[in-house]
């Protein structure tokens, strides 16, 4: 009969095992136009980047629910579709992956199975995650075995939050102040404060400040909090900005629209018009709010629209995926 364990629970049974080693936390991020799920997991410690490296690879290559996956430093981000899949496991080629996606309600329950260490990262490492309700434990895994769990972690809905023209002259950093205005609605029990993304702008845009760069905060809340939480983070912008055309971009889709992406990467390279940025934030449903002003509406749509690459986001002229860009 399978177990059915809270975080707690696993540690108390299993928490002195020598291999057992506990991920930080797991966020899903559901999208209900769309139906898909983005999966964030802060991997062992927080620090086991080799772990998150192994698990991207072989997530997204072994589970046909994995639409796409990437790294960052230790955390696994996941995009996946909803329903059940039959995984071909094999040990080496294809260690783990992920089994079954369902929300349900206010949960999305997970299914993962992996053979040897991928299993006890499946099944009791993840169990152990800040985030996780509860999980059944199908099969432990260890050694060669496989494991297999079903874990249950609360429905969240994701925000991303553009911001662009946050300083003057003499004052102000808008990479910084979007970050510490995340901080601290975090801290005081909001929301989650999951990403941070620098976007260059067009490095002569006469109207820059010096570097010219928006900036993109990823935040997970309960669905019903989040028009309390952009509100919040509006009025906290505005008293902390210098300046008086900052603008705010906010999205609540899990990927990116084509259009956006193609936006995002023409602010690199041209100017761009605010009317332009208005009809594409109305065909890709992002909503565009000044702060105390509207010319920083440009840059903080372009931020939402490259908030999934931050390595590519900080390229100056970054053109398509992939280039190295130029100075």
């Amino acid at each position: 009969m399978a177990d059915n364990l809270t975080p707690a629970e696993i540690r108390q049974r299993y928490g002195d095992l020598p291999y057992i080693t506990p991920y930080e936390r797991i966020v899903a991020l559901v999208d209900e136009a769309s139906g898909l799920v983005e999966l964030h997991e802060y991997h062992a410690r927080g620090v086991c980047s080799g772990g998150a490296a192994w698990e991207v690879y072989h997530y997204e290559r072994t589970s046909p629910l994995v639409r796409a996956a990437r790294r960052e430093g230790a955390r696994n981000i996941f995009l996946c579709g909803q329903g059940r899949a039959d995984l071909e496991l094999s040990a080496s080629i294809a260690g783990a992956g992920l089994e079954e996606v369902r929300v349900l309600d206010s949960e999305v329950q997970v299914t993962y199975a992996g053979l040897a260490g991928g299993g006890v990262a499946a099944t009791l490492c993840r169990g152990m995650a800040e985030g996780v309700i509860s999980t059944t434990v199908h099969e432990a895994g260890g050694g060669a075995a496989l494991g297999r769990a079903t874990l249950r972690l609360p429905l969240m809905r994701k925000l991303v939050i553009g911001v662009d023209d946050t300083d003057d002259a003499l004052r102000g950093a808008t990479w910084s102040t979007a970050n510490e205005i995340a901080f601290e609605l975090q801290k005081e029990g909001s929301c989650l404060y999951i990403g941070h993304v620098i976007t260059q702008l067009f490095p002569d845009n006469p109207f820059k400040t010096t570097n010219c760069c928006a900036t993109a905060v990823i935040l997970g809340a309960n669905p019903a909090d989040t028009g309390d939480v952009t509100d919040r983070f509006a009025s906290e912008l505005e008293e902390a900005c210098f300046s008086d055309q900052c603008g705010m971009a906010v999205s609540s889709s899990v990927e990116i629209a084509d259009e956006l992406r193609r936006f995002s990467i023409s602010t690199t390279r041209r100017m761009v018009s605010l009317e332009h940025a208005r009809s594409v934030a109305a065909r890709c449903g992002v909503e565009l709010r000044q702060v105390t002003g509207e010319r920083g509406l440009i840059g903080a749509l372009a931020a939402v629209g490259a908030h999934d690459d931050p390595d590519a986001a900080v390229i100056p002229f970054a053109g398509e995926p992939g280039s190295k860009g130029k100075s």
